[in-house]
């Protein structure tokens, strides 16, 4: 889904080099999710009931569009 990779990818840009070690390893997590679930946690403000995954959801919602 095209608004998936555009919301992950500018999350990678802006984020995943200054991000930590639990940051980048919740990240790989999430993107082994299928694509319905990725879109329930980040287009449709699902919750995840992992706390790291709730916290990298959060910060990819709020990255401003460019």
């Amino acid at each position: 889904m095209q608004e998936l990779d555009l919301l992950l990818q500018r999350w990678m840009d802006r984020d995943f080099e200054g991000a930590g070690a639990g940051r980048r390893q919740a990240f790989a997590r999430l993107l082994e999710l299928p694509d319905p679930e990725l879109a329930r946690l980040l287009l449709a403000g699902g919750r995840s009931d992992d706390p790291e995954l709730q916290g990298l959801l959060d910060g990819i919602r709020a990255s401003p569009a460019p």
